[in-house]
C-alpha cells in the first residue's frame, strides 16, 4: 500500500503533485490529489509528490513531511560545494583508528539517497566498520594470493599482483588495502536496470560526504580485482552471488592534510552543431 495520505486543511491545490509526478498517477478527486487505486502499482516510489508539496500537505509510504529535512537555506553555496568536489583526494595514508560508528552509519545512510535506475534502491552496501576485521580480511586476501602466484594461477593482465605478493611476503606492506581502517562494497542485483552504474553513483556521493565530514577515501580497484580472482573471499562476506560487484572503496581519518585544491586543463567539451 502507498498510503498515499492529503492533508486536506493544508492543501493549497496548486496541482504541483500533480504535474510532478514522473509516472503521471496522482489524479484529482473531489478537488484533491489523489491515486486511483489501479494505478498504484505504478509508483515507483520516488516521494516527489511528498519533497514538492508547499505546504507539506501530501505523506506517502508512512513518511511524514514533517520529518523531512527543508532545503531553503540549508544547502551549501556554490563556492563551498565546487571546492569540496575539487578538493577530493584519493587517500592511501590513514590514522591507526577507527571511524565513530554513528558517523559511518550516517554516511551509509546519506549515500542510500544516491539515485538508482527507475528508482530501484537495491545497492547494497557492505562495510567493514572495524580495524580487526578489515586486516582479518586483508590477511585472507593475501594468503589467497600467495597460493595463486605459487600455482602461477594469476594470469598475465593481473601480473602486478605477483609483485603485491613479493612485497607481502619480504616486508608485510599491504600495497592492496594500504592499512585502510574500513571497507565499503557496493553491489547491485544482477537483474535492475543499471545495477553497476547506481554502485558507482552510491560511491560518489558517499565519498563527498566523507569527505565533508572529514573522511578520507579511495576508490579502490585493486581490492575489487582481488575478488575476482579469490571468489571465496566474497562469498564469505556475505555477498549474494546473483549481485554485480560494483565497486570496492577503503577510508578512514587521513593521516595526510591536503592544503589546496589541484589544477586541471579545461574540461574536454563537445558541442554538437
Amino acid at each position: 500500500m502507498l498510503q498515499f495520505q492529503v492533508n486536506q486543511p493544508a492543501c493549497i491545490r496548486c496541482g504541483e503533485c500533480v504535474f510532478d509526478c514522473p509516472s503521471r498517477i496522482i489524479g484529482v478527486d473531489a478537488g484533491y490529489p489523489a491515486i486511483p487505486a489501479e494505478k498504484q502499482s505504478s509508483c515507483i516510489r520516488c516521494e516527489h509528490c511528498l519533497t514538492v508539496c508547499p505546504t507539506g500537505a501530501i505523506s506517502i509510504l508512512g513518511y511524514q513531511p514533517a520529518d523531512s529535512m527543508p532545503i531553503e537555506g540549508n544547502l551549501p553555496d556554490p563556492v563551498q560545494l565546487e571546492t569540496l568536489i575539487k578538493a577530493r583526494r584519493s587517500v592511501r595514508r590513514y590514522r591507526e583508528e577507527n571511524v565513530e560508528p554513528e558517523l559511518v552509519q550516517r554516511m551509509l545512510n546519506v549515500a542510500w539517497h544516491a539515485p538508482t535506475g527507475v528508482n530501484s534502491r537495491q545497492v547494497l552496501f557492505t562495510v567493514l566498520d572495524d580495524r580487526e576485521k578489515v586486516a582479518r580480511l586483508r590477511d585472507e586476501v593475501m594468503e589467497g594470493l600467495v597460493r595463486l602466484s605459487k600455482e602461477n594461477a594469476i594470469p598475465k593482465s593481473m601480473a602486478y599482483f605477483s609483485r603485491f605478493v613479493r612485497v607481502w611476503e619480504r616486508q608485510k606492506v599491504d600495497l592492496i588495502f594500504r592499512d585502510a581502517p574500513h571497507l565499503l562494497i557496493a553491489t547491485a542485483p544482477k537483474g535492475v536496470a543499471c545495477p553497476k552504474e547506481d554502485c558507482l553513483i552510491a560511491l560518489s556521493y558517499f565519498e563527498l560526504f566523507a569527505q565533508a565530514n572529514g573522511v578520507g577515501t579511495v576508490w579502490n580497484g585493486l581490492v575489487k580485482w582481488a575478488f575476482d580472482l579469490l571468489p571465496e573471499a566474497r562469498k564469505n562476506l556475505g555477498i549474494p552471488e546473483d549481485h554485480l560487484f560494483g565497486y570496492s572503496m577503503t577510508f578512514g581519518i587521513p593521516a595526510v592534510r591536503y592544503a589546496r585544491t589541484v589544477q586541471h586543463s579545461p574540461a574536454l567539451i563537445n558541442r554538437p552543431m
